[in-house]
């Protein structure tokens, strides 16, 4: 059974999480993801954000940025992608209130769309989180994600077992 190793998974987060709702279902997945790191830093402007985000990576971390004109990923794909990136360090960052700088996604490896919309910063990152969970979880082969693929799976062996 192959696992994500998630002490090579590291969110980089501008701006820092309040308390409330938002910061308890973090706070929930960060439980199941243990050995990720969350390293918050200050909210400034796009440059100043880029700086203080490229000085915070490790050596050799690929470098994934959230933003909603990135590539859309299913969660599968997303998990898939992930299974592919698991011998690399990941550093994935959520950008502040003005989004990245030009400077910082010409960097990235990977820009990466949560989805089309628009979200608040501590809401993309109790999504990635979740995202995150469900990777882990799909690549393992465990029960949590359900989709058209399961599904299909469990009517075939329900059909299969009824002849």
């Amino acid at each position: 059974m192959q696992m994500l190793n998630l002490s090579r998974i590291r969110i980089i987060a501008i701006g820092k999480q309040r308390p409330g709702w938002l910061h308890d279902g973090a706070a929930m997945y960060c439980k199941r993801l243990v050995g990720l790191e969350i390293i918050e830093l200050k909210d400034s402007t796009p440059d100043k954000e880029a700086q203080a985000v490229l000085a915070s990576l490790k050596n050799n971390e690929k470098l994934l940025l959230l933003s909603e004109d990135g590539k859309h990923f299913s969660s599968r794909q997303l998990a898939n992608k992930l299974n592919e990136l698991s011998s690399n360090r990941l550093a994935f960052v959520i950008g502040g209130a003005d989004g990245h700088s030009p400077q910082l996604k010409a960097k990235a490896d990977q820009i990466i769309s949560l989805s089309a919309l628009t979200f608040p910063h501590e809401l993309a990152r109790l999504i990635l989180l979740e995202q995150i969970y469900r990777a882990s979880t799909i690549i393992q082969g465990g029960p949590y994600h359900r989709d058209a693929a399961t599904a299909a799976g469990k009517a075939l062996g329900a059909i299969t077992s009824h002849q």
